[in-house]
């Protein structure tokens, strides 16, 4: 694993990531890993308990894919749209540096968990196509999808957040309350952004999440499909499913 600094905007910390390559002559397709956390906590250092234990960098390695695992500015350090535009920042130093770093430049996927899959999807749909920053596919892990709409839907999300007034993870992100950030709401949720020549798009997601209803997946990949020629999938994760699956292939 080799570790890179990406991106040093002026007044914040040093943005990193690490990349980890399989044995063997490139170039070789990326997967760009976005972490979660509710755009106010998680590391790149750090993958979720279920997910480390399943291997997950090791599977993909072992198929022949690159993994960059990447990070971006906080809620707490900055609003958005600043985690989009650090995670394009990456997508952009990767692909400038694709050839020393044995990466083919055609062959990126963004793949992100909760508010990294949020990210994902806004980097695949967001970019132009064949754009510095554009990518080739998306894995988009139970991310929210729609910011608008259902304000009884987003108070339930809060409250299995634990979250007290003023404190819910999009109020962090947008800089205040929804009801008062309409814009940004709008702006930052992938149904947005959907156009007939997005990448393919994968959603997976479990049936019984209390914190992101999968709901969210559902309408993304429903809004993608509408448009004509974008592959999109849908998995659901049924309640009976393991949290760990032995059998889980990426």
């Amino acid at each position: 694993m080799e570790s890179f600094v990406v991106e040093q905007v002026r007044g914040y910390r040093p943005l990193r990531l690490d990349l980890r390559r399989p044995p063997g002559p490139g170039p070789v397709p990326l997967v760009v890993w976005i972490h979660g956390g509710g755009w106010r906590e998680g590391s790149r250092t750090h993958l979720p308990d279920p997910i480390a234990a399943a291997r997950f960098h090791e599977r993909i390695l072992a198929r022949g894919y690159a993994v960059a695992d990447i990070e971006y500015r906080l809620s707490r350090e900055a609003v958005y749209p600043a985690q989009l535009d650090d995670v394009k920042a990456a997508l952009r130093w990767l692909r400038g540096n694709a050839a020393h770093l044995g990466l083919a430049p055609d062959r990126f996927a963004a793949w992100g968990e909760s508010a990294g899959g949020h990210l994902a999807a806004l980097a695949g749909l967001t970019a132009k196509p064949g754009g510095s920053d554009a990518v080739q596919a998306v894995v988009d892990w139970y991310g929210p999808a729609d910011f608008l709409g259902d304000d009884e839907r987003w108070a339930a999300t809060a409250a299995n957040n634990g979250d007290g007034p003023g404190d819910a993870a999009d109020e962090w992100l947008f800089g205040g309350p929804r009801a008062e950030r309409r814009v940004e709401a709008a702006e930052a949720s992938p149904v947005h952004h959907v156009h007939p020549d997005a990448p393919p798009f994968l959603c997976v997601h479990g049936t019984v999440d209390r914190v992101v209803p999968s709901s969210q997946s559902e309408l993304l990949a429903a809004a993608l499909r509408a448009v004509g020629g974008v592959r999109s999938i849908w998995y659901r994760v049924p309640a009976t499913f393991s949290t760990v699956c032995p059998t889980w292939r990426p």
